[in-house]
């Protein structure tokens, strides 16, 4: 995974962005493209990481960004092909993934996702960690094309497969193989360089995130460049180092539900300890972490935050 030192570089690059006015924010974003492959480029910017299939039948993407950016977003497509958009695939349904979906449906793309993305994107949903109400997206903004378990779309020369992972960012998710270019679009399956957030109110769950990145290992191999939903490029030992730190930290929190602790007697005892220095500090913070993984032990299915008089 990604080393500390970059990792708080990201951390800043985030609060900046936090306390800036919104056009300053705008004006500040910059899509990087990295080409993977003949037809399949990564673009980073603000938000989700994004796939761009490009080649003889067009252009297609995975993910599409925040709603206040899609014109710099696709400006920043035609950079790399100036074939118009025909399809996107939604990881899953926070905005920093479908905010973009309103602009490139209206230009004509297809947006196609997982069953569970259009019925939470239709309906007001409420997050917990995050103490906020979202309405239901405009119905331009809804996938219009929806699947169950998978689908492959046969473009530009592969044919490239989505599959579901139950519950495990959240209810929605799908991680998307480029089999003949060797590449793998996780969406927040898995983060690179941050601890992962766990949207226990989308239907997320930490085993089923641990299974999502088991089905993400069985697709690789050694050469399988690896597109993690937030943070950089990574490759199977990257995406097999991050399943094995989500396994131990779920183990030992296991331990200290069997033990019969409480959610804050679990947080006392640090199970992140070795990991809170390099990946603590970006976005998840390693108490809410394990807010996560003790919930989703527990069936407790949403955040339940911590009374700050006993953590201050």
């Amino acid at each position: 995974m990604i080393k500390a030192a970059t990792t708080t570089l990201l951390g800043l690059t985030l609060l900046a962005f936090a306390v800036q006015p919104a056009g300053a924010k705008d004006a500040a974003v910059q899509y990087v493209p990295t080409a993977l492959s003949d037809t399949v480029t990564m673009l980073k910017g603000q938000g989700g990481n994004i796939a761009v299939s490009s080649g003889q039948d067009g252009v297609f993407i995975i993910d599409d960004q925040y709603s206040h950016l899609a014109d710099q977003l696709m400006a920043a497509i035609g950079k790399v092909s100036d074939e118009p958009i025909r399809f996107v695939i939604n990881t899953h349904y926070h905005h920093d993934h479908v905010g973009g979906n309103e602009a490139v449906g209206d230009a004509g793309a297809v947006i196609i996702a997982h069953d569970n993305i259009r019925e939470r994107m239709s309906t007001e949903q409420f997050s917990n960690f995050f103490d906020a109400a979202t309405p239901p997206w405009p119905s331009d903004a809804l996938p219009v094309v929806t699947f169950n378990d998978r689908m492959t779309l046969h473009y530009n020369g592969e044919p490239v497969t989505a599959y579901h992972v139950p519950h495990g960012h959240t209810d929605g998710d799908s991680i998307i193989h480029f089999p003949s270019s060797n590449v793998l679009h996780m969406g927040d399956i898995f983060f690179n360089g941050l601890y992962p957030y766990i949207d226990l109110d989308g239907g997320g769950s930490i085993d089923g995130m641990i299974a999502g990145v088991e089905k993400g290992l069985s697709l690789c191999d050694g050469n399988t460049q690896v597109i993690p939903g937030h943070g950089p490029l990574a490759n199977r030992a990257g995406l097999a180092e991050y399943r094995d730190l989500l396994v131990t930290i779920r183990d030992r929190v296991q331990t200290l539900v069997n033990e019969g602790k409480t959610l804050q007697e679990a947080t006392e005892a640090n199970p992140t300890a070795d990991w809170d220095e390099e990946l603590g500090g970006v976005f998840i913070k390693p108490d809410q972490l394990v807010i996560f993984v003790y919930n989703s032990l527990t069936g407790v299915e949403r955040y339940t935050p911590l009374d700050r008089e006993t953590t201050e």
